[in-house]
């Protein structure tokens, strides 16, 4: 698995842990940290890891507001949390990281959600983020 996928990866496990224990995403994100220096059976956190983290931290309000606006029959608070989590990371990426193709962003949440979620879920990923690639920078507002 390339750097990168793993970084997003992670980057999704923690977005995902932060939702479910109801605290902050920076919080978990440390917690990674302080486990990966000093536990050895904790591979370390990367860069892109922390700085998708960070950045989805930053953009979190303006990510949930657009996933509810063009979210069709599913309010975010009743999308499953994997769904929420896999979403919230690829709208930050698609909309604020410039140097990742939105194809490979697209690809790469597709691939979670079938690692990770329903059989449906690949298809609801995919659509919704499609969405957001089409409306593309304008939706970056904060």
């Amino acid at each position: 698995m390339a750097a990168r996928s793993k970084a997003r990866k992670r980057a999704f496990q923690i977005i995902f842990e932060a939702d479910q224990r109801g605290s902050g995403v920076n919080d978990v994100l440390a917690d990674w940290i302080r486990h990966a220096r000093t536990d050895s059976r904790q591979p370390p956190v990367s860069e892109y890891t922390m700085e998708l983290v960070e950045g989805y931290a930053e953009h979190v309000a303006r990510i949930d507001e657009l996933l509810s606006t063009y979210t069709v029959d599913w309010p975010l608070d009743r999308m499953p949390v994997v769904d929420r989590s896999i979403l919230r990371l690829g709208a930050y990426e698609l909309l604020w990281v410039e140097e990742t193709p939105d194809a490979v962003v697209i690809d790469e949440c597709v691939q979670l959600a079938r690692e990770f979620s329903t059989d449906d879920s690949p298809s609801f990923v995919n659509g919704l983020l499609g969405r957001l690639k089409e409306l593309g920078p304008n939706l970056r507002r904060v």
